[in-house]
């Protein structure tokens, strides 16, 4: 699925929509961990899944200091990045982690964007470049794990 979160025009919908991505990753590696028979995987996506956690925690600190209310869930998408993960399931750790990068490649978009929003505050653009580098990092890791299999 091909993202647009991060051409929004204003700040506050900006960090709304990453918010709400940020929750549907969540969901998506939970089913992925519920699937994965390599602990190893389980245990790096684990760490990921944390990672996007602490994007919900600091960018919901953000849209709140800006007056809007941060979101307590994702999106439609959610039941998309989520399907993806329980159908490719089916197939096997490789075909999980295959799901699972194409969702990253959405977030690593989603984050580029962003981290070049005009309006955002130093701290705001420290976050979503905080955010853009553990998504790097989490898709390289499927990326070469892929590779390996």
């Amino acid at each position: 699925m091909v993202t647009t979160v991060g051409t929004e025009s204003s700040l506050e919908d900006l960090l709304e929509d990453l918010i709400q991505l940020d929750h549907d990753a969540v969901h998506a590696y939970e089913a992925a961990i519920d699937r994965l028979h390599y602990a190893g995987f389980r245990e790096a996506l684990k760490g990921f899944c944390q990672d996007h956690l602490r994007h919900i925690e600091e960018l919901g600190a953000q849209l709140s200091a800006l007056g809007r209310e941060p979101p307590k869930e994702g999106d439609m998408k959610s039941v998309l990045a989520k399907g993806k993960v329980v159908v490719f399931g089916l197939l096997g750790d490789t075909a999980i982690l295959q799901a699972m990068k194409t969702n990253e490649d959405d977030t690593n978009t989603a984050y580029e964007r962003a981290a070049k929003h005009d309006e955002a505050s130093e701290e705001v653009r420290d976050a979503l470049s905080r955010g853009l580098a553990d998504e790097r990092r989490h898709r390289d890791w499927m990326v070469e794990t892929i590779k390996k299999l």
